[in-house]
């Protein structure tokens, strides 16, 4: 369920897959084209596809838990222990891997730091959610209706607690799919697979123990996220800004996808600043970036494959452009395909 980006998110220090695949519990989907193409009507839903959205939404949003959580994409997999609490106003999540690299990232609302025992680095920076599923304020309006479907399965017993299995299932093949396990009393996603057109699993996130009500301590949490001594705190110089304001547009959009949004890192030389520029659907993302071309550090043009996670890569002009999103590699095509420099 994590993206496994390549390369450090240009709004996040932390290179750990497990923290991005927990930062994208939810963004996941299932390309059924033979069902589109065949004209099979989407199975009858005791709920509508937002009101199954909600649902899972404000489960995550309401709940306090402690958990473990495992990510699978092919032959890796990671661990990570999850304690999450909110009090109405405010929520609190930290998450703490258990494979892999050490790293605690905790969570205040929009505000996250993430800790490096190792480097005795700490990475600072806003963002909308860890965990939450889905991300259903990412884009300015819901369209996801529009592109997706609801199909009800069966109920089925996960880190001991009964669940709901439903799928989302995209009306074209520019979207993966998502078959997730809805805990039956409170809504909370506890394990989610995305498959791709042939309904393969290509990344897989389940809670392996859960435990509802814990005792989770807010003011602990607080404690924890202030206490920086001993480490070097880091904050990334990023400005917002829009891709016009850089001298980009899209000429072609992509169907369904919307700006959610847009940053440089500037640069200490006053050279030309990355840019990263971010679409969504609602459930699934798509982040370009794009940086001034250097023959040392970018070689070919090319493309890879991490579990439900894509890129491509290529030289734009003099710039270089890495596409990256958890959707087809012919949909990031479009992307690249569609980008212009205005300027």
């Amino acid at each position: 369920m994590l993206s496994a980006h390549s390369r450090r998110d240009s709004t996040s220090g932390s290179p750990s897959a497990l923290a991005r695949a927990v930062r994208r519990w939810g963004s996941a989907s299932l390309v059924a084209v033979s069902v589109v193409c065949s004209g099979a009507a989407w199975a009858d839903s005791s709920r509508s596809i937002n009101e199954w959205l909600s649902r899972l939404h404000e489960a995550s949003r309401e709940r306090a838990y402690v958990g473990t959580l495992v990510v699978s994409a092919g032959p890796a997999m990671s661990a990570s222990r999850i304690w999450h609490v909110c009090d109405g106003s405010q929520q609190m999540e930290r998450v703490e891997t258990l494979t892999g690299a050490p790293r605690t990232t905790i969570r205040r609302n929009n505000d996250v730091i993430t800790f490096d025992p190792e480097s005795r680095t700490a990475w600072t920076e806003k963002r909308e959610s860890l965990g939450v599923f889905p991300e259903l304020l990412r884009t300015p309006s819901n369209l996801i209706p529009e592109f997706y479907g609801v199909d009800e399965l069966s109920h089925e017993r996960v880190a001991g607690h009964m669940a709901d299995v439903i799928e989302l299932m995209p009306k074209d093949a520019l979207r993966f799919g998502y078959r997730i396990w809805s805990e039956k009393k409170t809504g909370l996603v506890i394990k989610m697979q995305t498959l791709d057109e042939s309904r393969q699993v290509l990344e897989q996130v389940a809670f392996t123990e859960l435990q509802f009500d814990a005792p989770v301590r807010m003011d602990k949490l607080k404690r924890m996220m202030a206490d920086t001594k001993g480490y070097e705190v880091l904050r990334p110089s990023l400005r917002k800004t829009t891709p016009e304001a850089e001298g980009w547009r899209m000429r072609d959009v992509v169907p369904g996808f919307q700006t959610v949004s847009c940053h440089v890192r500037d640069q200490s030389d006053g050279g030309s600043p990355p840019m990263q520029w971010v679409f969504s659907d609602g459930l699934a993302s798509v982040s370009l970036f794009i940086e001034p071309f250097d023959p040392v550090r970018h070689g070919d043009a090319g493309q890879a494959v991490a579990g439900a996670t894509h890129s491509l890569t290529q030289r734009l002009g003099n710039h270089w452009l890495t596409v990256m999103g958890e959707v087809p590699l012919a949909t990031l095509r479009l992307f690249a395909q569609g980008i212009e420099r205005t300027r």
